[in-house]
């Protein structure tokens, strides 16, 4: 039940944003038995189907997933609780028999099931409710610049407009006095070799065409429009208890969706502006990818990748 190295082996097919890695890891549960378990922060949330780009539920038959439609979009879902929910899918499919397939392109996801998390203290909700205060008057720049004084580890990890991670870190810092870096170079001993006793491989499928990518991004945006997107997005505000500074109602497309539903923006803006945020975070899912070295770089068709991936003798699983 072992690969080379003597452990199961665990899968991560990742890559950026419209890359093709759905239709690769679904090529690959067509050749071999696997366990499919998502890896991105936004198909976690029941009803965002189309700008997530959610597998239908006809695909998800065939094909079922883990942590997918598994928390309603007023709440949130932390990295932690990603990490535990992912660590249960793999032993469960590892139970079975089955090679977990983990698919996304939520690179912190990634790097918290690779190396594992630090035990962060809990902080005073006031911290953070100030800290969002300044945020407004300052500017998250601004912040970003204290952090960087104040644990310059860690502002070289967080990108300045990502309010999420950097009030984080500088909430932990407020608290307790110590850099939030310290409690991650605290976290030795919880990789996933450790916690889980498998050899994980890492297959990023990179399109070797930027241009092509881009022209994808904006042939599958378009796609969701005529789908619906808006739609889903008008129902989602329907209901009244959401608001646009949700984790899910901050992903890529929503926002823009719901500025534009807002009357912040015109339709041919919106539509510009959710282009240029997803090839943003291409982008930044590239960033990510190219500084880990342990992360194998494919240009193969999805199609391809998974055939070759389907008789590796480093995922064998007896």
């Amino acid at each position: 039940m072992s690969g080379r190295t003597g452990q199961p082996p665990v899968l991560a097919l990742v890559g950026p944003t419209a890359a093709g890695k759905t239709a690769a890891a679904f090529a690959l549960a067509d050749r071999r038995p696997v366990a499919l378990i998502s890896l991105d922060s936004a198909m976690v949330y029941r009803g965002m189907d189309i700008g997530t780009a959610k597998p239908s539920a006809a695909e998800l038959a065939r094909h079922p997933h883990a942590l997918v439609d598994i928390r309603d979009p007023a709440e949130a879902y932390s990295v932690a609780e990603f990490l535990a929910d992912a660590d249960a899918a793999v032993r469960a499919a590892l139970d079975a028999g089955r090679l977990p397939v983990l698919v996304g392109g939520t690179m912190l996801y990634l790097r918290a099931f690779r190396e594992g998390l630090a035990s962060l203290p809990t902080v005073d909700s006031t911290v953070r409710a100030a800290l969002e205060r300044e945020a407004e008057a300052r500017g998250l720049a601004a912040l970003h610049d204290e952090l960087g004084q104040r644990d310059p580890v860690a502002a070289a990890g967080i990108h300045p407009n990502n309010p999420q991670r950097l009030l984080r870190a500088l909430e932990v810092l407020r608290a307790t006095g110590r850099p939030i870096s310290a409690w991650w170079a605290a976290q030795a001993g919880t990789d996933v070799g450790q916690r889980l006793g498998v050899a994980l491989r890492v297959v990023a499928l990179v399109p070797d065409d930027r241009a092509a990518l881009h022209a994808r991004i904006a042939a599958r945006f378009d796609a969701m429009l005529a789908a619906g997107f808006l739609d889903e997005v008008i129902a989602l505000r329907a209901r009244g208890d959401l608001h646009g500074g949700l984790p899910s109602m901050r992903a890529v497309g929503y926002r823009q969706a719901w500025r534009y539903l807002e009357g912040q923006t015109s339709s041919s803006e919106f539509r510009e502006q959710g282009i240029v945020a997803t090839r943003q975070l291409a982008r930044r899912q590239l960033t990510w990818l190219r500084s880990w070295g342990w992360v194998e770089t494919a240009t193969d068709t999805p199609e391809r990748l998974a055939r070759r991936l389907a008789t590796d003798p480093q995922l064998e699983f007896c």
